[in-house]
């Protein structure tokens, strides 16, 4: 992997992984909120939606973030995205829904090449034994 393909996997980890993990914890600072939006959605058990997102936000982020597990974790992402996407985000007749289901999309693509491709250089996967 040369210098450029380096940098930009680490870039495309950090961007990648920030949305995650400030949307974590966010959560974390307003877990009755949180609870209540996916409730209004209609999710089955909002408690259990609210640790798998948790979960999946701030550790797997995290993971992503240091490229630890990064295949592991961005499909995790990736599939927990998707179905955000279309719980909370699959109102096409509003066109600020119908963008952040595209952003959802869009992150899931992201999250595919780090599945396909790997951390990069600059990873705790790629750290020298």
């Amino acid at each position: 992997m040369n210098t450029v393909q380096s940098a930009a996997s680490v870039a495309a980890r950090i961007l990648l992984s920030h949305i995650f993990i400030i949307s974590g914890l966010s959560k974390v600072a307003n877990p009755a909120g949180t609870i209540a939006y996916i409730q209004s959605v209609g999710a089955p058990l909002p408690e259990v939606a609210y640790a798998i997102a948790l979960f999946v936000e701030l550790v797997l982020g995290v993971a992503l973030l240091l490229g630890y597990q990064a295949r592991l974790a961005a499909a995790g992402i990736a599939l927990f995205t998707i179905a955000a996407a279309f719980m909370f985000h699959f109102n096409m007749a509003d066109q600020m829904q119908q963008i952040m289901f595209l952003k959802n999309l869009t992150i899931v693509g992201g999250l595919l090449m780090v599945v396909a491709f790997g951390a990069g250089a600059y990873s705790l996967d790629n750290r020298r034994r």
